[in-house]
């Protein structure tokens, strides 16, 4: 589900990007799903952004490594049994989306982060 007045970059320049979450369950691992394609792999290590708007806020800040399921949806090693559950709020701001935030991975595989995806590698 894409928000309709937020506008996704679906290839970014900087890989992998963040993405906007539309569900996270309460389950051990939680199953979190997002907007579009994450493009993600399994072994990222992504932080949770929760603002408090979406309930769950216990998650806000955690991190860890993901097992991918599909194109948008990943499990990670945080156990969101006890947790609120997470909510879409009806009144979206932009500056309060829950997001998927990569920030490493995996030292043995290292595949993720190598990747220039600028326009004709050049860099700014």
């Amino acid at each position: 589900m894409a928000f309709p007045l937020i506008p996704d970059i679906p290839y970014p320049q900087f890989q992998p990007a963040m993405r906007i979450i539309t569900a996270i369950t309460n389950g051990s691992p939680a199953v979190v799903t997002t907007d579009i394609d994450h493009n993600y792999q399994t072994g990222l290590i992504v932080r949770l952004d929760i603002p408090q708007e979406y309930g769950m806020v216990q998650a806000d800040k955690l991190f860890g490594p993901i097992i991918r399921i599909d194109s948008t949806s990943f499990s990670i090693e945080i156990d969101t049994t006890s947790f609120d559950p997470f909510v879409v709020p009806s009144a979206l701001l932009v500056s309060t989306l829950a997001q998927a935030v990569p920030m490493a991975e995996d030292a043995s595989i290292v595949y993720q982060a190598v990747r220039d995806v600028t326009p004709n590698n050049i860099l700014p």
